[in-house]
This record gives structure tokens, sequence and C-alpha cells, in this order.
């Protein structure tokens, strides 16, 4: 029996818009501390996605690539459901990654 096209559309939204999620959860990139994002110390959150950056085997890219792509993957994923003080703190957390890898600063 064949389904709908409305009931087609539907289980293909369905599964892309949890692409993100799938790979959250089955990601090998970086082995994060748990709760790490949830903090709010910008400067801790730094710190350690740089600490697990740099232990990482399965990274394709240098290490400071790896964690900053982690953090704005995460920045990314929570989009309109951010409050402005956690994206406030996150965007804090991109700034002092930068600094703790010896980049320069963005404008």
């Amino acid at each position: 029996m064949k389904s709908s096209p409305r009931t087609r559309a539907k289980n293909a939204r369905t599964t892309t818009k949890r692409w993100s999620r799938h790979v959250t959860e089955t990601s090998h990139g970086l082995e994060l501390e748990p709760s790490v994002f949830r903090g709010h110390d910008a400067g801790r959150i730094a710190r350690s996605l740089k600490r697990s950056a740099e232990r990482s085997r399965a990274r394709k890219a240098g290490a400071y690539r790896s964690a900053m792509s982690m953090l704005t993957f995460y920045v990314n994923r929570g989009g309109k459901n951010l409050s402005p003080a956690r994206r406030h703190t996150l965007e804090r957390a991109k700034t002092e990654l930068r600094r703790l890898f010896g980049q320069p600063a963005r404008a």
C-alpha cells in the first residue's frame, strides 16, 4: 500500500529536522565533558573544549578548528531557543577559545 504524499512529506520533514540530534548523539569527533555547554563560565567552557580537542585522536582538522566547530555547532543547534544571556556566554566562550589558541580576535 502506498502512503499519501502528505504522509511522505511529514516523514521526510521529521527525519531532516532531527539530523543535528543524530550527529550530537553519535559523533565521535570530540569526547566532551558531560554538560560542558551548560556552564555559566565562558572561560571554563573554552578550556574544556580546548582540552577535549587536543586529546582527541579522531579529529580530522586541527584542535582549534575542531573546538570552534563544536561550539559553533552547539550555538547553531540551539538557534532561537537560546536565551540572550546563554547566547552571550557562548559567544564569550568563542572569544576565549580564540585567545587560548592564540588566534586573532574577531572584529
